[in-house]
Order: C-alpha cells, then sequence, then structure tokens
C-alpha cells in the first residue's frame, strides 16, 4: 500500500484534548484506523506545538483525508503522498 504523511494543527485555544469526550473521539479514529483499511505505522504530537503527525499506509490519498476528516474540523489536515528513506536514496530524489 502507499505511504501517506498527514499533519493535523490546531490552535492552543482549540486543544481537542482538553475536551475529554473529543479527545476520546480524536483517539479512536487513531485506534480504529485498521478497519478502514488504514495502517497506522505511527504518530506524534509535537509538544507545545499543536501538531499531530502520522505516517500510515492506506489504499490511497482520498482515503487518508476523508478518514482523518474530523480531525481538520478542529483546525487543519494536510496529507502528503510519501516514500521511506530507502525508497529515496534508491531513486536519487526526494
Amino acid at each position: 500500500m502507499p505511504l501517506y504523511v498527514a499533519e493535523h494543527t490546531h490552535p492552543a485555544d482549540r486543544c481537542p484534548a482538553r475536551n475529554p469526550q473529543m479527545a476520546a473521539g480524536l483517539l479512536a479514529l487513531l485506534q480504529n484506523a485498521g478497519k478502514a483499511g488504514i495502517r497506522i505505522q505511527g504518530d506524534a504530537v509535537a509538544r507545545e506545538k499543536h501538531h499531530l503527525y502520522v505516517i500510515a499506509d492506506a489504499p490511497d490519498e482520498t482515503s487518508v483525508r476523508t478518514y482523518f476528516a474530523p480531525f481538520g474540523q478542529m483546525g487543519t489536515l494536510a496529507v502528503w503522498p510519501a516514500s521511506h528513506c530507502e525508497e529515496v536514496v534508491a531513486r536519487g530524489s526526494c
């Protein structure tokens, strides 16, 4: 499956982690992505930056955008096709 990087950002005053129900729902999205055919390889939140990064395998970019759309309701959501470093080196270009 193709590889994607998703980035979600939100303003500090709209941080979903402050709302227990919203936080639980967004965490469930990450935990249940496999049911939508998306395999999350990793996720991280930059401390005090309000940026979430997700690295995932998915059938296509539309699947990633659609599945993670709820994150975009709290701020922004960007999705990019990606490659592993080994692939970039092998082809000689990002």
